[in-house]
């Protein structure tokens, strides 16, 4: 049932346009005398189509279109305006505040049947084609939701297959990418860049599949030439993610060639300081450390969590960047929430 309001001071004439619309089928009349009443009907509900008289007290025809089209999701509401035979100038002004069509006084029954079809076959044909619009654009939302989660799968389990190799955990980096997510959002990076960083941020270490067992798996300390081994994963990792057109793996490679660098300039591969490093590189590397410290390795015990806060309070300004590690102690009770939700447990080791 096609709703058709109509607005008209005129008792006479309200009655005669409400009866024409009724002949018309499948259409309901919603007369109104007073236009204040009307356009607070048509602000809170949708009609299919509004008849609007010029001449009206408290708000004429045209301060009428004026407030409906202000109103959000009015814009494309068929508007019919009724004027007298010598208001040309007004017709003129009501066509740049948004009217449809026009009918001059007096009314003429079987032009204003015509009208009326003509213009609700036009509101039926717009909302026919914003509906396909808004279930084409469902899909694509769809479709690149699911795309983005294979992507985060492949990521994880690419991760997953460096940690393999490493005596870190799989928990390892579910800790690490969520206290990245926090400390960005706490530094004010947008949502978007927050969500980039949580899937990034797993492949910090992917590099380390390059590296030999004897060197990763080393349960002492390494000489200073195995070390210069080890410090290649970075490098590695970047040769890895490098190239993509994803933004995620872009990050990734980002964070992977960065996050070993310090704020003093002291780190590696490049010895960037303050920032010239990524900032996902400077995020990752307060989160990838405080976890390091906080969790059990067959090398080494974890830290207690007042010991671990002492240090990258220590290191803030040398290997850290002062702003990250104020974003981190920030954010402690969400920080312990996820310490807790993500817990170490044994893997395979290949």
């Amino acid at each position: 049932m096609n709703r058709i309001a109509i607005v008209d001071d005129s008792i006479i004439n309200l009655t005669l346009l409400s009866a024409l619309v009724s002949t018309l089928g499948n259409c309901e009349p919603l007369p109104f005398e007073e236009s204040l009443k009307g356009l607070a009907w048509c602000s809170e509900n949708l009609p299919d189509m509004i008849v609007v008289d010029y001449m009206m007290p408290q708000m004429n025809g045209l301060q009428f279109i004026a407030g409906l089209r202000a109103v959000p999701g009015r814009e494309e509401v068929p508007i019919l305006m009724i004027t007298a035979n010598d208001d040309k100038d007004v017709r003129y002004e009501a066509l740049q505040m948004g009217a449809t069509d026009f009918l001059i006084k007096p009314v003429d029954r079987i032009e204003f049947s015509a009208r009326v079809r003509n213009m609700l076959a036009l509101g039926a044909s717009r909302k026919k084609l914003a509906d396909k619009a808004a279930w084409l654009a469902e899909e694509v939302r769809k479709a690149t939701s699911a795309v983005h989660s294979r992507e985060q799968e492949l990521l994880f389990r690419m991760s997953r297959a460096a940690e393999f190799r490493d005596p870190e955990t799989g928990a390892h980096i579910q800790r690490m990418s969520h206290y990245s997510c926090l400390i960005a959002g706490r530094m004010g990076l947008s949502a978007e860049e927050q969500q980039l960083i949580l899937q990034a941020a797993p492949m910090h270490d992917v590099g380390k599949i390059g590296i030999s067992d004897y060197i990763l798996l080393k349960p002492s300390a390494l000489t200073p030439e195995e070390f210069a081994v080890m410090k290649t994963h970075s490098v590695l990792g970047f040769e890895l993610l490098k190239g993509s057109e994803s933004r995620v793996l872009q990050s990734a490679a980002s964070i992977a060639i960065s996050h070993h660098e310090k704020y003093d300039g002291g780190g590696y591969p490049y010895g960037l300081a303050g920032d010239a490093i990524p900032v996902f590189g400077r995020i990752v590397a307060v989160a990838d450390v405080f976890d390091a410290l906080t969790s059990e390795r067959p090398y080494k015990k974890a830290w207690p969590i007042e010991q671990a806060a002492a240090y990258m309070r220590a290191g803030s300004g040398g290997h850290f960047d002062p702003v990250c590690v104020d974003a981190l102690l920030a954010c402690w009770t969400d920080i312990m929430d996820i310490h807790a939700q993500y817990q170490d447990s044994e893997l395979p080791r290949i």
